[in-house]
């Protein structure tokens, strides 16, 4: 007579992988999974930073007189001291605009991405509400962005003195980049937002994105053209640099419009991602 013998522990092979995962922290499985992504966004940013910090020391008073008159409302109005350069060329043109397709990027592929694929439905199928699946991979999304503004603070602070950017304190220098990484986090959370709610696939999430964001940054820079400044306030550029923080410091108020905003989106688009059939 045989013994019945006890069910085993060991999970069957399909499902080992993904129990270990939720057993774990979604966000960290997140941060993971794109961590070469991350690291390549941070390094190139940074990077991208220093390079034109360094060319502060070559600016002189005639490179104001090239700048075409159009320009001027993107911060190219004051290229002869560091922070007017700085806000102009750097904070003003380059980073800003690549932290927002980093959001946009990044954005779509957090719920797009899966449901584009059919994996949204295996994600969903375990124990794993849909809010905390969106909440756990924005926050994975924003853990980047915080990353690429440490990236560019520790470009900006590493020539410095070479630069000659000594003008600018240290707490200028973190108050722009808190603002970059609140800016990547918001349109993170509209590219998170868009794709949660409507389930569209991860380019038109990132076009849509980009594009939004791209036209944004052309109103602010092209309204004082028109003679119509009150349209800056409608964007969000205006709120990460209009208050200058390389000069001014750390701007609570706007700081908080950006992060309002972003809440607002993530808000909406989780609302909505428990209303919606995901199934393909």
């Amino acid at each position: 007579m045989t013994t019945p013998s006890a069910p085993s522990s060991t999970p069957s092979l399909g499902t080992s992988a993904l129990a270990r995962a939720f057993g774990g922290s979604l966000f960290a499985k997140t941060l993971f999974d794109n961590r070469r992504v991350l690291i390549a966004w941070a390094l190139a940013t940074g990077l991208l930073a220093m390079m034109y910090a360094a060319f502060y020391p070559q600016i002189s008073a005639d490179s104001l007189a090239s700048v075409p008159e159009a320009m001027r409302g993107f911060g190219l109005d004051d290229a002869t001291s560091a922070a007017g350069y700085l806000q102009g060329a750097v904070f003003g043109l380059l980073v800003p605009l690549l932290v927002v397709f980093y959001g946009a990027a990044t954005g779509a592929r957090m719920i797009s991405a899966d449901e584009e694929s059919g994996y949204l439905d295996l994600l969903l199928a375990h124990p794993l509400g849909r809010v905390r699946l969106l909440l756990h991979r924005f926050a994975a999304l924003a853990a980047g962005a915080v990353l690429i503004s440490a990236a560019v603070l520790a470009a900006m602070l590493a020539v410095r003195t070479s630069a000659k950017l000594d003008s600018i304190t240290i707490g200028g220098f973190a108050a722009q980049t808190v603002n970059l990484a609140l800016l990547a986090i918001l349109f993170g959370a509209l590219a998170t937002a868009i794709g949660a709610a409507t389930g569209k696939g991860r380019a038109t999430v990132f076009g849509v994105t980009a594009g939004l964001g791209v036209a944004a940054y052309a109103l602010r820079g092209f309204a004082p053209q028109v003679g119509a400044d009150w349209l800056r306030h409608l964007t969000p550029f205006d709120y990460y640099i209009g208050g200058e923080p390389l000069k001014n410091g750390f701007q609570p108020a706007d700081a908080a419009v950006l992060a309002a905003v972003t809440i607002v989106l993530i808000a909406a688009g989780a609302w909505r991602f428990t209303c919606r059939d995901v199934a393909r």
